[in-house]
């Protein structure tokens, strides 16, 4: 009886939720859907998904559900997705801030008369301040910009809205901003009620710290500035400002600012340049580690050759090592019941793919032979008739040759949330189909140990800031699963992807050398390898000191590498991100949750062509290696 009327409770709660939703969004055709994992609004905001309620529906959890629900509706109030989306940045890591300083204008605009809303929403920010640890950050590079400038907009439009779990973390921020930053957070502050007005202010704030150009206009400082310059001087401002430019665009966000509402910015703004920067003007040994005053070094010397400062930091490691298995339990666990309605659709995809494989797999026989295996089948006729011989069979050799499968999963800071879910998921599922069918399959992930820098950059500034030192930060390369060790064993290690604090940055060129090594070294006549990222590389340490470039061109380099060298078929899956850029064999999709059927489709059509040739090659175990 009890289980009835809890069960009779949560549908009254999710309606009444659901009616409210509508009610404040002034959306009354809105459709509301109750799924397992995170809150998210479609993108033509015809439908939003809530965190599906479980049965006992304890006070945090209606708090934290009300607080996802009040966020959609005043978002769906108060934001005008075309006018968003026509001015905003078109680097990730500026669209990152750029949304998350757009997500605090509609709540704070919005609550400003609805004290129970704003409640909600302080409560899910606080919770979610302490889960990215801000109450024990102890420098301000801990925060990733696009955070601490939405926390500082925030602060400035009602400073009841921050929670006392950020207030730590801005103090670190306070003092450290320009003038014209203080400028634009007031600004913003007055023009809260006013979406145009908000969104010129909030781009002179990315100026203001180095994560995006100036709007041009009549009121730009910058262009009148330019003007008063001589030609000589100009030029070299312009060369400066597109390779600055250009820079920017090819960085992939920091960390995903409000997870929740990723559905509806798919990134499809986001536009890179084909070509390469000119030499770049800036003095390396002098640029500061901070992010507001980042500018690119001279391009000048021989720096074309990619390396690291020092790999006396960088770390490959086992996933249980990374975690307790009582943590690792949980966050499997978590991983399940967030994924418990992709995962039908996910295994139905992957059996068809087993058939597949099982297909080209059949055994074939040779009969009526006078050796080989005995066959049973006919041991009847000798009973009939004892004077007939016996008979035997052989099996034929089939075309299916031994394969491992390597999949290399982006563990940076913009893969947190439904992204980095839906790959572990798929990760799994795709690891238990191959076992099945006789593949061996590797799970890998990479990221760095630190937010901007490290040990590597700590080691760099006591030597003095050397120019053009390379690589700064200390890399972090996790193994999940052994191509030799069971799913069943390492089933618990791909939960560690969902663990707080593991994302951050990604330098994808070295994670894929690394890869490609670990490949080679295997007995398999055929070896792919797959790489699921949402972005091109980043990392702010290295990127302050070295050319803008620095880590994209390393990344094409190995790429062009391995592709011209027919040892490993490599292939990639860029999750909102054009991955066709840089991969011969690459797709490209807007949503995580296609994911999980665009491997398995990209993996039939490898295992349905004719691959002899990549056999062939694949048996020059002594080629070279590149390094």
């Amino acid at each position: 009886m009890n289980g009835k009327q809890d069960q009779g409770k949560a549908e009254e709660f999710k309606r009444a939720t659901a009616n409210t939703l509508r009610a404040m969004a002034h959306a009354q055709e809105l459709e509301v859907a109750y799924q397992p994992g995170p809150a998210g609004l479609a993108s033509n905001n015809k439908r939003a998904r809530l965190p599906s309620p479980s049965r006992a529906l304890p006070a945090a959890e209606m708090a934290k559900l009300r607080a996802a629900a009040d966020s959609m509706a005043l978002r769906l109030r108060h934001h005008d997705d075309s006018l968003h989306n026509a001015r905003a940045p078109v680097a990730h890591d500026a669209r990152a801030a750029f949304d998350a300083l757009e997500q605090a204008r509609v709540e704070i605009y919005g609550a400003r008369h609805m004290a129970g809303v704003a409640a909600n929403l302080r409560h899910k920010l606080d919770d979610e301040c302490i889960a990215h640890g801000l109450d024990k950050m102890t420098t301000r590079d801990q925060l990733p910009l696009a955070e601490a400038v939405a926390l500082l907009a925030r602060e400035r439009m009602d400073p009841a809205s921050v929670p006392d779990s950020a207030r730590h973390a801005l103090d670190l921020w306070h003092n450290t901003l320009s003038q014209d930053a203080e400028n634009a957070l007031n600004e913003m502050a007055s023009a809260q009620g006013d979406q145009t007005h908000y969104i010129s202010a909030a781009r002179k704030l990315l100026a203001a710290v180095d994560l995006a150009e100036a709007e041009p206009g009549p009121g730009n400082d910058e262009s009148e500035e330019q003007s008063q310059e001589s030609g000589e001087q100009s030029s070299q401002q312009n060369n400066s400002q597109e390779s600055e430019g250009q820079r920017q665009e090819q960085e992939a966000p920091l960390l995903a600012a409000q997870p929740e509402m990723a559905e509806g910015d798919s990134g499809d703004d986001f536009q890179e340049e084909e070509g390469e920067p000119e030499d770049m003007s800036a003095d390396a040994g002098d640029a500061p580690s901070g992010p507001q005053t980042r500018r690119p070094p001279a391009d000048t010397g021989d720096v074309s050759a990619y390396r690291a400062y020092t790999t006396a930091f960088d770390e490959e490691v086992a996933a249980e090592d990374l975690c307790d298995p009582d943590e690792l339990t949980r966050l499997r666990q978590q991983l399940d019941q967030q994924l418990q309605h992709l995962h039908a659709l996910v295994a139905k995809l992957a059996n068809r793919l087993q058939r597949r494989l099982l297909a080209q797999q059949t055994r074939a026989w040779e009969f009526d032979l006078e050796e080989g295996m005995l066959d049973a089948a006919r041991l009847s006729r000798i009973v009939v008739d004892p004077l007939l011989a016996l008979t035997y069979k052989r099996e034929l050799e089939t075309e299916f040759r031994d394969t491992v499968v390597t999949l290399l999963i982006d563990n940076s800071g913009s893969m947190r949330g439904r992204p980095i879910t839906v790959a572990a998921m798929c990760g799994d599922i795709l690891a238990r189909t191959l076992e099945r069918c006789g593949v061996k399959v590797e799970i890998l992930g990479f990221t760095t140990r630190a937010w901007k820098g490290g040990q590597s950059r700590e080691q760099w500034v006591q030597a003095g800031k050397p120019p053009q030192p390379g690589r700064l930060n200390d890399l972090r390369h996790i193994i999940y699963k052994a191509a030799d060790m069971p799913m069943r064993r390492a089933r618990k290690n791909l939960g560690l992807m969902l663990r707080e604090g593991l994302l951050k940055e990604n330098i994808d060129g070295e994670a894929l050398l690394w890869a490609y090594k670990r490949l080679l070294g295997r007995p398999e006549y055929r070896r792919i390898l797959m790489v699921i990222s949402d972005g091109a590389p980043v990392d702010d340490s290295t990127l302050s000191v070295n050319a803008g470039n620095y880590l994209e061109r390393h990344l094409r380099d190995v790429i062009r590498d391995i592709e011209s060298r027919g040892l490993v078929e490599l292939i990639a899956i860029g999750i909102g991100h054009d991955v066709t850029r840089y991969y011969r064999r690459a797709v490209t999709i807007v949503d995580a949750e296609e994911l999980g059927g665009t491997m398995m489709r990209k993996l039939a059509e490898l295992f349905d062509e004719d691959d002899s040739a990549a056999w062939h090659r694949a048996t020059a175990l002594g080629a070279p290696q590149i390094g």
